[in-house]
C-alpha cells in the first residue's frame, strides 16, 4: 500500500535522510506551493525492496528528472533459476546466522571464476550488502567490525601471532575472521595453503574461522574477491577480520586499499633503518611491531625498534590524527600482545571520531571499483575475438625478435578498437 506524506522541509535534507533509510522505494513528486516557490516533494513509499529510488517531477517547466541511488535486487535476480535463487536463499540464511559452512559456501561462490557462479555470487552480495547497511544504521553509523591487514616477510611469524593474538580475542568474547593468502606457484599454478596447519588451537575455535585463499597470480598480496570475503565475514557476524598477505615487499599495497589499520610484521634481523624505507611498504603501516621479542633476541630487537622509530620520523604521515608506533612482542612469551590490542582499539577510535575511518573506507570502495574493472577489461580484451586471432601471430614474431613488444601492443590496441568504431 502506498503512504503519501507531504515534506516541508529543504529538498537536499531529505534526500540524505533518504539515503540513510534502508530497504525503500519513493517517488517524490513537486507540487506548486506559495511556501516554498518551486513545489514541495510528496513521496509514497512503495513495497520494492533494495531500491532507493526518487522521481521529481516539476510542473512549472515540465521537467522530470529521475534519481536512482541504488539499483533494485530484482535487477540482479532476473534471470535466476529456482534453484539458484533457492542456493542464494539458503547462502544468504545462514550466512546472518553465523553458519561457518555457509560462510565458507558463499567464499567460494565468490572466489570462482565461472561466469555463472560469478553472476549469483554478486546477487549474494548485494543481498549481504543490504543486510550490512541496515545492521550499520541500527549501530548509529559504527563500523560493525575492525579490518586489520598484516603483512611482514617469510619468517616474521605472521601464521604464529595470529594463533595467540586470535586465542586472546576470543577468549575476550569477540569473533575473529582470518583471511590467510598464499602464493600461487608461477610454474604449476598451486598454492601450499598451509597457513591453517600452523593454526592448530585457533582453527578448532568456534569463535574464529580461518580461511586460506591462493593469488591465483594476482599482484598486491591479495586475492582478487578478498574485499568481497571481508564483507561476507562480517555479514556473518565476525567483528574482527585479520588479512594475512602473502609478504613479498613493494606489491602488498593493495591489501591497504581494503583495510582499517595496516600491521607490519618485522623479525628482529631484518636489517637496518634504511632497508625499512626502501621497503616502500614501511610507509603504508599504521603500526610496525617487532617479532620474535624474547630470549637472545631481545636485544636485537630494541635496537630494531629505536631504528624504525627515526626511521618513520623521516616518513610522510599518512594520517592527520595519528602517528605510527613501533612496538616489540613476543607470541611465545605473550609479552606486548595486550599493550598491541590496546595501540589497535586507539587507532580505530581515534579514526572513527575524527571521521578519517569512514572516508577511508568511501575511497576504498572507489579504488576497489576501479581495480575490477582494470581486470576484466585486461580479460575481455584478451578474449575478443579480434584480439584473440592475432595474439599467437604477435607473440611468435616479438619472441623471434621481429617485432618490438610496443609495435606488436600497438596493434593489438587497433584491432580492438577498430571492431568498436
Amino acid at each position: 500500500m502506498n503512504i503519501p506524506m507531504l515534506l516541508q522541509r529543504p529538498h537536499q535534507h531529505f534526500l540524505k535522510g533518504l539515503v540513510r533509510t534502508p530497504f525503500r522505494c519513493y517517488r517524490f513528486i513537486f507540487h506548486p506551493s506559495p511556501h516554498l516557490g518551486s513545489g514541495v516533494p510528496c513521496a509514497q513509499l512503495l513495497s520494492s525492496p533494495g531500491l532507493h529510488c526518487a522521481k521529481w517531477m516539476l510542473p512549472s517547466n515540465g521537467l522530470t528528472r529521475k534519481l536512482c541511488l541504488q539499483t533494485t535486487l530484482e535487477e540482479h535476480t532476473e534471470g535466476l533459476s529456482d534453484k539458484e535463487q533457492r542456493l542464494v536463499d539458503k547462502l544468504y540464511a545462514g550466512l546472518i546466522q553465523g553458519q561457518r559452512a555457509c560462510l565458507a559456501e558463499a567464499i567460494t561462490l565468490v572466489e570462482s571464476t565461472h561466469s555463472r557462479k560469478k553472476e549469483l555470487a554478486q546477487v549474494l552480495l548485494q543481498k549481504v550488502l543490504a543486510h550490512h547497511r541496515e545492521q550499520e544504521n541500527l549501530n548509529k553509523g559504527k563500523p560493525l567490525a575492525f579490518r586489520v591487514g598484516l603483512s611482514g616477510p617469510p619468517g616474521a611469524g605472521k601464521s604464529t601471532f595470529i594463533e595467540y593474538f586470535g586465542k586472546m580475542l576470543t577468549e575476550r568474547g569477540h569473533k575473529l575472521s582470518v583471511l590467510a593468502v598464499d602464493p600461487s606457484s608461477c610454474t604449476s599454478g598451486g598454492s601450499l595453503l598451509g597457513d591453517k596447519t600452523r593454526m592448530t588451537e585457533l582453527s578448532r575455535d568456534m569463535n574464529a574461522y580461518i580461511r586460506p585463499s591462493p593469488t591465483r597470480g594476482t599482484l598486491g598480496g591479495v586475492t582478487r574477491t578478498t574485499n568481497e570475503a571481508i564483507l561476507l565475514c562480517e555479514g556473518g557476524g565476525y567483528d574482527v577480520i585479520l588479512v594475512e598477505t602473502v609478504g613479498v615487499g613493494q606489491s602488498e599495497f593493495a591489501v591497504a586499499d581494503m583495510v582499517d589499520m595496516f600491521i607490519l610484521l618485522l623479525p628482529p634481523a631484518g636489517g637496518d633503518e634504511l632497508q625499512g624505507i626502501k621497503r616502500g611498504i614501511v610507509e603504508m603501516a599504521d603500526l610496525v611491531a617487532i617479532t620474535k621479542s624474547d630470549g637472545d633476541l631481545i636485544v636485537p630487537a630494541r635496537r630494531i625498534q629505536a631504528e624504525y622509530v627515526s626511521a618513520l620520523k623521516l616518513l610522510r604521515r599518512r594520517s592527520g590524527v595519528w602517528r605510527p608506533k613501533v612496538i616489540r612482542i613476543s607470541a611465545r612469551s605473550g609479552e606486548g600482545i595486550t599493550e598491541m590490542w590496546d595501540k589497535m582499539k586507539e587507532f580505530q577510535e581515534v579514526m572513527l571520531v575524527s571521521g578519517e575511518l569512514a572516508a577511508k573506507r568511501q575511497k576504498q570502495q572507489k579504488v576497489w571499483m576501479w581495480n575490477l574493472i582494470q581486470e576484466n577489461v585486461i580479460e575481455h580484451f584478451r578474449t575478443h575475438p579480434a584480439v584473440r586471432e592475432q595474439i599467437p601471430l604477435l607473440e611468435k614474431r616479438v619472441l623471434s625478435g621481429a617485432l618490438s613488444p610496443g609495435l606488436a601492443a600497438d596493434l593489438l590496441l587497433k584491432a580492438f578498437k577498430s571492431r568498436h568504431e
